[in-house]
């Protein structure tokens, strides 16, 4: 029940957010962008630190981690969310147990990939603009200076 009700909130706040031009414009980015933006967000966090580059990763009106689709989430390996780019509602929710629509437990396996040194993760998700659950795919990669992960997903 309660990683339902997890679900039933996020889809119900993701899709609430189609609010921000910027952040969900039309065109969507590639997976090429999606890995430079994760690598890019990892060095910020390392130049910056934790603080500031959460705070500007979770910036709406960033024109450097809102591109086409592509927003940044960050989450610790312990399942606590950091940043999320387009849905300020997760930000200190701990996520780990998640499911997606299908039944794959995505934080968990973020977590798993980005420990082995970073990687691609397929799931389902609500598109912010369309609103439907659709396939997603995105890259993490853990933090070199802080015990969590970045993420950065293209739409299929």
């Amino acid at each position: 029940m309660k990683r339902r009700s997890h679900l039933k909130f996020l889809i119900a706040a993701t899709a609430g957010l189609c609010v921000h031009g910027a952040v969900l414009a039309q065109e969507r980015a590639s997976k090429e962008e999606a890995i430079a933006m994760a690598k890019a967000a990892v060095a910020h966090a390392a130049k910056h630190g934790k603080d500031k580059a959460m705070a500007d990763f979770n910036d709406p009106a960033s024109a450097e981690w809102r591109k086409k689709d592509l927003y940044v989430f960050a989450v610790t390996m312990s399942g606590d969310v950091l940043a999320h780019g387009i849905n300020a509602k997760l930000i200190g929710k701990n996520v780990l147990d998640l499911k997606d629509p299908s039944g794959k437990l995505m934080i968990q396996e973020f977590r798993d990939i980005a420990t082995k040194g970073g990687g691609w993760v397929d799931y389902e998700w609500p598109h912010p603009q369309t609103k439907k659950v659709e396939a997603k795919t995105s890259y993490v990669i853990r933090f070199s200076n802080l015990d969590a992960f970045v993420g950065v997903g293209v739409y299929r």
